[in-house]
């Protein structure tokens, strides 16, 4: 007698044959970000005539365009062929490295970092791509390396091959240099690493050399001064109130400030006054503590939460070693960048330079994010819509000691 595959057998009567579709919960988690981060950036502006030059709705219409114009980005990736993303991968690669190089030669320097290209009226950072171009990088690799094998063995060559598509991007954001995005990178690396199955040794040796790295880059004194006073600031923000350590102080008085439910959009008074620094990018979570509160900051991190939520849930459903490489690792990604910002913000991780995904002011950060939603969309797309996905036999891959 021959039995039918489950995922091959026909769907029963009366029982509703799910139709292919994007993710609509990550979908929306990510717009309501979009927009919530607008209100924050535009209470964070409104007051500042420096920034602003009179016009109290300036950075919020800019955001808008930023949104508008990330969106495009996503629903491009979103309907693009599934093949064709993995062949334009090695040319998302390139570009990246190609503007981090452009950036060492003529960039713009901010806040002590040579990270911005200025491209007309528009500025750009090639740093936030580069995530995106490790993440699809390595996951080409794996995927190449990979595919058509009963199990997924990821070997020294394997490891290897992917912490190059790493180094280069990683070397050169470090010339900026540009410690937040480094380490954000480092996070991400080791992150899709351990989806891919790497040797346990392996991620040991990463973590060992990432905390040697650090210590070398100290002591070595490859990092700038104000950078390595941030550090010693994380460590007793006491130690230099109105220098080093003035951003936390602010941002943790601007925080505690909101209670439960917040002093009110565009009535915060630290927010009012501009004490705090960089308020409408790097701090913006300190708008969301002190105007909506415990609760409003709460609904930030759940809908950050759902974000992550539903990429690794793509990454664990599909078949494809490509998408759950890619997936996993935008997991890491927007999870690290958010757990360093909100940290930053409250005092428990040092004061790095990181936006918050999808709520700071800032195109390249946007355009980037949204890049990688559109990605996680297409490979949300694929395995949902591709019968031949779910029958063949699903690679179990895991850390092997």
């Amino acid at each position: 007698m021959t039995t039918t595959p489950r995922a091959a057998r026909a769907p029963q009567a009366g029982r509703p044959t799910r139709i292919p579709g994007v993710d609509w919960l990550l979908l929306t988690a990510v717009l309501a970000l979009t927009v919530l981060g607008a209100l924050l950036v535009w209470s964070a502006t409104s007051n500042r005539e420096d920034l602003t030059g009179g016009d109290s709705s300036a950075y919020l219409a800019k955001q808008v365009v930023n949104i508008a114009i990330g969106l495009v980005l996503m629903v491009v990736v979103t309907a693009t062929d599934h093949r064709w993303v993995r062949i334009l991968a090695p040319l998302v690669y390139v570009a990246s490295v190609a503007g981090l190089v452009l950036v060492l030669t003529m960039g713009t320097s901010v806040n002590g970092s040579r990270s911005w290209l200025m491209l007309g009226g528009m500025s750009i950072q090639p740093s936030e791509f580069a995530k995106l171009a490790v993440v699809v990088g390595m996951a080409l690799v794996v995927a190449e390396r990979s595919e058509g094998r009963w199990r997924a063995r990821v070997g020294t060559t394997d490891v290897l091959a992917m912490l190059a598509v790493a180094a280069l991007p990683a070397t050169l954001i470090m010339l900026q240099p540009d410690l937040g995005t480094m380490l954000v990178l480092s996070a991400t690396v080791f992150g899709v690493l351990a989806a891919s199955g790497a040797r346990r040794r392996w991620l040991a040796l990463l973590a060992g050399g990432g905390v040697a790295a650090g210590a070398a880059a100290v002591l070595g004194g490859l990092l700038k001064d104000y950078q390595v006073d941030r550090f010693m600031a994380f460590t007793n923000p006491d130690l230099d109130p109105r220098g080093a350590g003035y951003n936390v102080e602010q941002a943790r008085i601007a925080v505690g400030n909101g209670g439960l439910f917040g002093q009110g959009l565009f009535d915060g008074s630290q927010t009012r006054a501009g004490f705090v620094p960089e308020q409408h990018t790097d701090f913006v979570f300190t708008v969301a503590g002190e105007e909506l509160g415990l609760v409003g900051a709460g609904l930030v991190i759940a809908l950050l939460a759902i974000v992550l939520w539903r990429a690794l849930r793509i990454a664990a459903r599909t078949d494809d070693v490509f998408g759950r490489m890619a997936a996993a690792g935008i997991a890491c990604w927007f999870g690290f960048q958010a757990f360093q910002n909100i940290g930053m913000c409250l005092g428990i991780m040092p004061v790095t330079g990181v936006p918050l995904p999808f709520v700071s002011y800032g195109g390249s950060s946007m355009f980037a994010g949204m890049l990688a939603v559109g990605l996680l969309q297409n490979i949300q797309l694929r395995t949902l819509s591709s019968p031949a996905a779910r029958l063949a036999p699903t690679p179990r891959v895991l850390v092997r000691s």
